[in-house]
């Protein structure tokens, strides 16, 4: 479903050039999960960026269902976020100007799914904000925008779902709800599943952990328990 193979990326900045990621290898079958572990700048945000075709790798190749999606242009890899690809990001994501329905209703809209309101409904139900559904973002909380990020990933029925930090801004109850949404679509959609945490207990629930220190891969777990070659 999703691989990647001697990833790196090197920026240049005023003091030269910069190594945020060295070589970097994963693999990930379909509807299996992922942790990406790693200490802040350690280049796990900038990983996950790279597997959903947010970013390109200065050297490397992604593998995403059979195709690579390093050779594609951004116009194309846009396009299979659009028909694939979900994402539930820790900064939210939402446009202001629309309420909460309409920011979950507007990707299905795109790509044209039937029932559209009814799906859209349906998933804000499930993240507990069947009251909240003509709110704007700024008249909701910090968790509850969250909820409705979580809501539009779900919503869109993606094979592949990335999460960078997807209870980083919740309170431990709420965050404890959203945890288990995200594995039961996991499971019970055989949605593949993505995520970049600092939260072990979170990490601990994945088929397989992948620990970033300084861009290199410090550690790899299967989903039996065994350490991996890096």
């Amino acid at each position: 479903m999703l691989s990647a193979t001697r990833i790196s990326k090197t920026v240049m900045t005023q003091s030269g050039p910069l190594t945020i990621l060295d070589n970097v290898n994963l693999s990930l079958a379909a509807g299996k999960s992922l942790a990406i572990v790693g200490a802040s700048g350690s280049g796990k945000s900038t990983l996950l960026g790279i597997l959903a075709g947010l970013d390109t790798p200065s050297e490397g190749d992604v593998i995403m269902d059979g195709q690579s999606i390093t050779a594609l242009t951004e116009d194309e890899r846009a396009t299979i976020r659009l028909q694939s690809v979900s994402f539930v990001f820790q900064s939210f994501q939402l446009l202001p100007g629309l309420s909460a329905l309409e920011n979950v209703l507007l990707p299905l809209e795109l790509k044209g799914v039937a029932n559209a309101r009814d799906k859209a409904e349906h998933y804000l139900t499930q993240v507990g904000l069947a009251d909240r559904l003509h709110h704007f973002p700024p008249q909701l909380s910090g968790g509850e925008q969250q909820r409705v990020a979580v809501a539009r990933a779900f919503a869109n029925e993606p094979r592949i779902l990335f999460a960078d930090e997807p209870t980083g801004n919740l309170d431990a109850q709420t965050g404890e709800r959203i945890i288990d949404l995200l594995f039961d679509m996991n499971q019970r959609s055989g949605t593949t599943l993505v995520l970049v945490t600092h939260e072990q207990r979170l990490a601990a629930r994945c088929h397989q952990q992948l620990v970033i220190e300084a861009g290199k891969v410090a550690q790899a777990v299967d989903e039996t328990g065994s350490l991996q070659p890096c």
